[in-house]
């Protein structure tokens, strides 16, 4: 009886560690697996990747807002234009411009979004300076292009049919642990410990 009540319990002990490990791998998994989520379905406004721009242009036109904000750092950063006329399908290129408004280096990271948050799924971002890090000088202003287009397959999506204006909006953080830029040796002497 006493050796049966062990081997219960060992059994329920194994289970219970099991569950625990599977819990820690669904915690670590949960972002990733979100994030996959997000890009295939646009759910939240999460935009599409593209390699290249659409092979199709169709002839309706939504009007592309473009936002820009800035939480913890001292910068200036708007886009060139407010908005556009876009032809879904046709591919557009934009600047956004940022300025390191103090006597330091910064360095920032932008999270981004497009409203409503259908309209995910059908924008499509060729080129963008989101989610990689962006070092400004004290003064220094950089140009940050974004290439994107509308997926002519929103056409098909009765959803989409009351939507005649998207909002593409930007939003920079300070980099929390910014990488440090690499030190180069001198020229004259390559072997040399910086």
């Amino acid at each position: 009886m006493a050796d049966k009540k062990k081997r219960g319990n060992l059994f329920v002990g194994v289970v219970l560690a099991g569950v625990a490990v599977g819990m820690v791998g669904a915690a670590y998994a949960a972002v990733p697996l979100y994030y996959i989520f997000c890009s295939v379905t646009g759910y939240g406004g999460t935009t599409q990747r593209a390699s290249a721009g659409s092979q199709e242009i169709v002839d309706r036109v939504i009007t592309v807002r473009f936002d820009s904000n800035v939480v913890g750092l001292p910068w200036s950063f708007k886009p060139e234009q407010a908005s556009i006329r876009a032809k879904v399908g046709e591919t557009y290129f934009i600047k956004y411009r940022a300025k390191n408004l103090s006597d330091s280096t910064t360095v920032g990271t932008a999270a981004f979004n497009v409203a409503p948050d259908q309209t995910g799924a059908y924008f499509n971002k060729i080129a963008c300076f989101c989610f990689t890090e962006q070092r400004l000088e004290p003064g220094e202003e950089a140009e940050m292009p974004v290439q994107f287009f509308l997926d002519p397959a929103l056409v098909k999506d009765t959803d989409m049919d009351p939507i005649t204006t998207v909002t593409l909006s930007y939003t920079f953080y300070p980099e929390k642990n910014p990488t440090e830029p690499v030190a180069q040796a001198p020229a004259d002497n390559p072997s040399a410990q910086l």
